[in-house]
């Protein structure tokens, strides 16, 4: 991926990537918050600003093999798959019943977590020996 050409683009995908970061590792702490939407973004972000917080993010030990395999494989591991729809119906399941929203809102918002649901399920799923051959990959194979 290139990075950006103009000075004007590169600090605004480098601060929506420092944003999605923060709120990647929010998500982790606090339940019901995702991480795999804002990590991707962040990627995509870091990798069009800064070459620096780009290979930051792709060694990282937690968020690197997700935003690897993604780049690779346009997948996700299993537990990356399982972590994601469990977040999903729990924060789907919660926000329907706290709220009182009428009828049409609360179908419109099942069908979009069904189909976001269904979206991350159908992409490929990466192994574990892929994930740690994802690891070992240099950033420069990562990029070409």
């Amino acid at each position: 991926m290139a990075i950006a050409k103009s000075k004007v683009s590169r600090t605004a995908f480098l601060l929506l990537g420092l944003l999605m970061t923060g709120i990647a590792f929010a998500g982790i702490i606090i339940p019901g918050l995702p991480s795999t939407g804002p990590i991707l973004l962040a990627g995509y972000s870091f990798s069009k600003s800064s070459e620096k917080f780009d290979r930051w993010l792709l060694s990282h030990r937690f968020f690197g093999p997700v935003v690897r395999s993604w780049r690779l494989h346009h997948g996700f591991t299993q537990r990356v798959k399982q972590f994601s729809l469990a977040g999903i119906t729990a924060t789907f399941g919660l926000s329907l019943y706290l709220t009182s929203w009428p009828l049409p809102a609360n179908i419109g918002f099942v069908t979009f977590a069904v189909l976001l649901s269904a979206w991350i399920w159908t992409r490929p799923t990466v192994g574990s020996a892929d994930r740690a051959e994802l690891m070992e990959l240099s950033y420069e194979e990562l990029v070409a």
